[in-house]
């Protein structure tokens, strides 16, 4: 994978196999799961997903299409 310049960040484009083989799409969330000199490990984020179950687990009511969004929480 080539790094590029992404206004002032750096970012990777992620080769289709890999995202495939992770069922990606786009707005999902990679985490880094571990990190060597020359080798990094990603992972889904299913942080967001496992707290909506563990809410539904709760009869809490929460519509099917709900999606948290951690931006708009915090812009109130």
């Amino acid at each position: 994978m080539k790094v590029s310049k992404w206004g002032n960040s750096l970012a990777v484009r992620l080769p289709k196999t890999l995202v495939e083989d992770l069922g990606l799409k786009p707005g999902d969330l990679l985490e880094v799961v571990s990190a060597a000199p020359n080798r990094i490990a990603v992972a889904r984020d299913e942080r967001r997903a496992l707290a909506v179950e563990r809410m539904r687990a709760r009869a809490l009511s929460i519509p099917d299409d709900y999606v948290f969004d951690r931006e708009e929480a915090n812009s109130r």
